[in-house]
């Protein structure tokens, strides 16, 4: 029911309105009484009303100045002004507050209902467009983390689509143009792999926050990749800064929480994806640098002391991965795009259970997508890889296989087959089977006698 508030000094009015509401739309309406402004403020309050219904001349607080509190506490609220005074100044004040409606006393029956029934409708209207938006907000959520494993495999790998990488960022809100890479390196995790993960991501995205872009790739091997970006306002010493100030938090917290020492590794800050991919390969190489458990190394500081003939050579340009490096960084694309392929099959397994659940209904793709939580040209875009058929291709196939192993069993008319396998019309399913067996359905039938 809908919560309407009418407000009147007139005790005559308010219980006319509220006969001629229960009269013309019974068991709509749960309604409360008013009889001045101050006590309709107060009622507001206490019960939130869908509708109010004000009258404009009332004792002391006036029926606009009440609307315009209503309003404040409310804004969702729909409203009707109601009064004897038919003066152009009331209704445009009226428009400025957003009242939707405006009555002249004495007003019929039928104005009554037919305005508080455009109200309602408006409010269910409201409503769905709420509900969507909400839906629309929870997918959009549920599909991020996927976003962020993919961004990291165009980080990580050569294999680069500019244009999809470009939408992705846009997706995730961040700027891929400057950044550079943190590699984490665990000891042997067991069981605590899960929660290391979900650590490191979490306290990585809320270090980050307002102040930096991150990206989190998933943990191949025991190591991590952590994208640190920057942000209009962020400088190249900025993202350096921050990258230590991040590993070295991170590694702190990790220690405390499951006694985990771990190596941390930092590429060059780097323009564009292929820099960015550049400071990954850097990364990697100083993560395991030193050899030992409890370093933090930034690779500018091992090149830098390359070139002044100090510290340990290396055998590599700055940027250049050897054959180790190499081979970790492809064990971590191909674990992620097993990751990615694991998901793709996942959906498509609910969306396969889905369909066959549903198939004497009138399903349609949208319907598929919605359940695995996926844009529907996306969804269609998958499905069709994955089955090598269109989803109405699939879903007829399935129909017609279906009907096929009922005209066996001979146990249902052909009507029946029909309205089983989810066709309204006989004839229509009869040019569908044809189409597809190259036979009608009674001839079929004739050739399993």
């Amino acid at each position: 029911m809908y919560r309407l508030l009418i407000a009147d000094d007139e005790a005559l009015e308010r219980e006319g309105i509220e006969w001629i509401v229960n009269r013309m739309m019974p068991d709509t309406f749960e309604i409360h009484h008013a009889e001045n402004g101050r006590i309709a403020i107060q009622k507001a309050a206490e019960f939130h009303p869908h509708i109010v219904m004000m009258d404009v001349r009332m004792p002391g607080i006036q029926g606009l100045e009440a609307l315009k509190e209503i309003k404040a506490q409310n804004p969702q609220v729909k409203m009707v002004l109601v009064t004897a005074y038919e003066y152009f100044e009331y209704a445009k004040q009226a428009l400025s507050l957003g009242v939707q409606e405006y009555l002249v006393k004495p007003a019929k029956r039928d104005q009554i209902a037919s305005v508080l029934m455009r109200l309602v409708n408006e409010i269910k209207a409201d409503r769905r467009q709420r509900n969507e938006q909400l839906a629309v907000r929870d997918k959009f959520f549920q599909l991020l983390p996927l976003g962020e494993t993919e961004i990291a495999l165009h980080f990580m790998s050569d294999q680069v689509n500019e244009t999809e990488v470009e939408h992705l960022a846009d997706i995730l809100g961040i700027s891929i143009h400057k950044g550079c890479a943190l590699v984490l390196a665990f000891p042997e995790l067991g069981d605590e792999k899960k929660k290391v993960y979900d650590t490191v991501k979490g306290l990585t995205h809320g270090m980050t926050k307002d102040r930096w872009g991150a990206v989190v790739s998933s943990m191949v091997h025991s190591h991590m990749a952590v994208f640190l970006l920057e942000k209009p306002q962020t400088g190249m010493e900025a993202i350096q800064e921050g990258a230590v100030q991040l590993g070295t938090k991170l590694a702190e917290a990790l220690t405390g929480r499951y006694g985990i020492t771990i190596s941390v590794g930092i590429g060059s800050v780097q323009p564009e994806v292929t820099g960015i991919r550049r400071s990954y390969y850097e990364a990697v190489f100083a993560s395991k640098f030193e050899n030992k458990w409890g370093s933090l190394c930034r690779f500018e500081d091992l090149s830098m002391a390359d070139r002044n003939g100090s510290g340990k050579a290396t055998s590599q340009m700055p940027g250049e991965a050897s054959a180790e490096e190499s081979t970790y960084v492809e064990l971590a694309i191909r674990q992620i795009r097993e990751e990615r392929e694991q998901s793709t099959t996942n959906m498509l397994d609910r969306a396969l259970d889905y369909i066959r659940e549903k198939f004497q209904e009138e399903i349609s793709l949208e319907d598929a997508a919605e359940h695995v939580h996926l844009n529907p040209y996306y969804f269609s875009k998958v499905f069709k890889q994955q089955t090598g058929e269109t989803f109405i291709d699939y879903v007829t196939r399935l129909r017609i296989d279906k009907a096929k192993d009922m005209m066996k069993n001979g146990e249902l008319s052909m009507k029946e087959v029909c309205y089983a396998v989810g066709y309204k019309d006989p004839n229509y399913f009869s040019r569908v089977f044809k189409k597809v067996t190259g036979v009608t359905p009674s001839e079929y039938r004739v050739q399993l006698q």
